[in-house]
């Protein structure tokens, strides 16, 4: 996959605790990003449901018997 450059800040202890771990910072990063992500289209889904949620309705009667 395609990235993209991007430079951030990190407090020095953070910088100096992933190195003495070998931690990959870059790597460490994306998948913070990815949970974040994750976790904001959760919120998102929950604030969805919560103001529209779904009801029953015929088709997904129909829909749940050829299950």
């Amino acid at each position: 996959m395609a990235g993209t450059r991007i430079t951030f800040a990190l407090d020095r202890w953070l910088v100096d605790q992933a190195r003495r771990r070998d931690i990959d910072i870059p790597s460490a990063a994306g998948a913070g990003v990815r949970a974040a992500i994750r976790d904001a289209l959760v919120e998102s889904d929950r604030t969805a449901y919560e103001r529209m949620p779904e009801e029953p309705d015929a088709f997904w009667t129909g829909a749940q018997v050829w299950g």
